[in-house]
């Protein structure tokens, strides 16, 4: 997916400029780095926002007799206002990548994608705050423990689900939440969700696909557990972008990295902020979080 060409100064006598195709492919991994973007509907999102239907409920069809009226029944529309939130990250690079475009192009392409999914999950799942009341979280949704019992916790989320008129057909698993599944087994000792142990992967729980994500995993405080991963209808899920990732590039600024400083001129050195504008909105009620222990979300 090609997105637009963006000039970069790298000095104030030399320019370059990102190929589309190197654009596009900094967007494409982030797709496919992020698990909500590769489960969720993708729209096109305008730079003012947009309105989008959540569906809560289905028409309902009837029998009829010959020369009967047809029944109408109207299925129930939410709607929720998407509006774009930029996600931006700034990378320092040595001045090595400057003498050579492909080699910045290939780092840009391995190292951004990861970081801005990542991110953008982290949201969505609630590891990190919304930036704004127009993007939702499932940081409140209905959770269920896999810690003690990890398939019962997982039949109880795909009820739930159901109870609330979605079908549950995308999980998605933290590191953490792999490696609890991997040690489930039955009474005989069997593996519960690896049908070959070499594989080392939980391909599918209860027939329904699964993602992993470092986003998913929100570490146990005080007054909650660990969550470990979520699982929902994805159907009922939208992201949005407004277009391709921005790219602009700095040898002159001077970065603050936590508690230091990096001067890029002082220092060979140049940076690299990616920036994109996204939206998410999603029917919170059709998603469960796996946790060690149950609690229902408000």
């Amino acid at each position: 997916m090609a997105g637009p060409t963006t000039s970069i100064d790298i000095n104030r006598t030399t320019s370059i400029s990102l190929p589309p195709a190197v654009s596009g492919d900094i967007l494409q991994k982030t797709q496919e780095s992020s698990a909500v973007m590769r489960l969720a509907r993708r729209i096109a999102l305008p730079g003012l926002g947009v309105t989008v239907p959540i569906i809560t409920g289905d028409p309902e069809a009837g029998w009829v007799g010959e020369t009967e009226k047809k029944p109408v029944k109207r299925g129930t529309l939410a709607t929720k206002q998407m509006a774009p939130y930029t996600l931006a990250v700034i990378v320092p690079f040595s001045n090595q990548f400057r003498r050579d475009a492909k080699a910045l192009y290939d780092a840009m392409v391995q190292r951004l994608p990861g970081v801005l999914a990542k991110k953008f999950d982290a949201t969505v799942f609630g590891a990190a705050d919304v930036p704004g009341s127009n993007f939702d979280s499932l940081a409140k949704c209905t959770a269920q423990s896999i810690l003690t019992d990890a398939y019962g916790g997982l039949v109880a989320a795909d009820a739930d689900i159901a109870d609330h008129d979605g079908i549950l057909n995308g999980w998605v698993l933290s590191p953490k939440a792999k490696s609890m599944l991997l040690t489930a087994v039955d009474g005989n000792k069997r593996p519960l969700f690896i049908n070959n142990v070499a594989d080392g992967a939980v391909p599918m729980i209860l027939g329904a696909p699964v993602k992993q994500s470092k986003g998913a995993y929100i570490a146990e405080t005080a007054t909650a557990d660990a969550v470990v991963g979520f699982a929902g209808d994805w159907t009922q899920a939208v992201y949005g972008t407004v277009e391709g990732v921005q790219i602009a590039i700095s040898d002159q600024a001077t970065l603050t990295d936590g508690d230091s400083t990096i001067n890029l001129f002082e220092q060979n050195m140049f940076a690299v902020r990616a920036e994109i504008e996204v939206g998410f909105r999603c029917d919170t009620s059709v998603f469960n979080k796996l946790t060690g222990k149950a609690k229902t979300g408000s």
